[in-house]
């Protein structure tokens, strides 16, 4: 199959058209670079039996038609993962009317470019920040729970799931049924366990590779914000799924989706790990000891989220393979020790 990626070199991008390549599809990736790297491209184009005709990269941005309907014509898509978007949520409320424009009005030429090309399955990366912060009964997390975003980067992915869905419906009305699939993740860890391809953010602001700096040494350490949670330790508990088991269930969702379906699946390990087991695990997994300060909560954290991924286990018998922390910090590790500059080195 030919699939386009769009922020294809990115973190869960470029692990997902890793795993595409590897399947056997033709990959086709679109990215503006702004927050991916070349270096990912460069690692993907080193895979056995990798050629130019299987990978295809084009430098530019998904919001762009001129350039999305040349990629879809020349190289004939048949399926689209949209990974490209902005996601830091701090950023998010600063820079709202961006990450309106990045998130969701560029998804909207996208799915004009991709109607106007006849794209029959469209699987959507989205995220439970759609939820905002479901009540304590609602832990853990469903498919079901009502979508009430608390930042406007919960709502520029709302927004696409709307109009996704919206797209999907008229299209079946008109006698083009188009295959739709939302995907929300909870915290996306870990890297390519084969120690090829990483995890570089700029800045980073995601809790492993966090610790994992300090670590290095390139952080003067790492700050628990909140300590007096209602939960086990006192601190926040998450979801954390490896980055390997999220493009998994991508793959198992798009072989899936047939025309006309709208699938929604929430992606998880449906466990919550706490700040604290992260950072004991990091100082077990690595050998190595950080400094560790604690700070006051941060406005919007809740206590407890984690998924409940029983519907996609239900319906298509996908669960996480990777459920242990230790292999998941293990894996990130790996990768960060050999590249502690990123992909820069």
């Amino acid at each position: 199959m030919n699939v386009l990626v769009t922020g294809g070199a990115g973190y869960i991008g470029s692990h997902a058209c890793q795993r595409l390549l590897r399947d056997g599809h033709s990959v086709t990736i679109v990215d503006n670079l702004f927050r991916g790297h070349s270096a990912a491209v460069d690692v993907l184009r080193t895979l056995p039996g990798v050629t130019a005709e299987r990978l295809a990269f084009f430098h530019g941005d998904v919001g762009d038609r001129s350039v999305v309907d040349a990629v879809l014509r020349e190289r004939k898509i048949e399926a689209v993962m949209h990974f490209a978007a902005l996601a830091y949520v701090g950023e998010s409320v600063h820079q709202p009317l961006r990450y309106f424009r990045a998130n969701t009005a560029a998804t909207l030429s996208l799915i004009e470019a991709c109607d106007a090309a006849g794209i029959g399955r469209f699987i959507f990366s989205s995220t439970c920040a759609s939820y905002g912060e479901p009540a304590a009964e609602r832990i853990p997390i469903a498919e079901t729970c009502p979508q009430a975003p608390i930042n406007p980067y919960g709502a520029s992915k709302l927004f696409v799931e709307r109009m996704l869905f919206d797209w999907a419906a008229a299209r079946a009305a008109a006698g083009r049924p188009l295959g739709v699939a939302a995907l929300r993740y909870f915290n996306v860890a870990g890297c390519d366990r084969t120690g090829l391809l990483g995890e570089h953010h700029e800045p980073e602001t995601h809790l492993i590779p966090v610790v994992l700096q300090a670590v290095l040494g390139q952080r003067d350490g790492v700050t628990i914000f909140g300590t007096d949670y209602p939960t086990p330790d006192g601190t926040c508990v998450r979801d954390y799924i490896h980055v390997e088991d999220l493009v998994d269930a991508h793959v198992h969702v798009m072989n899936a989706l047939k025309p006309g379906e709208q699938r929604v699946y929430n992606l998880g390990i449906g466990k919550g790990i706490s700040v604290r087991q992260i950072l004991d695990c990091v100082k077990r997994v690595t050998g190595r000891g950080f400094k560790v300060s604690e700070g006051p909560r941060r406005a919007g954290d809740p206590p407890t989220l984690f998924a409940d991924p029983s519907k996609i286990a239900r319906e298509l018998g996908w669960k996480a393979s990777v459920t242990g922390l230790d292999e998941i910090v293990a894996s990130a590790w790996r990768w960060f020790e050999k590249h502690p500059r990123g992909y820069r080195g």
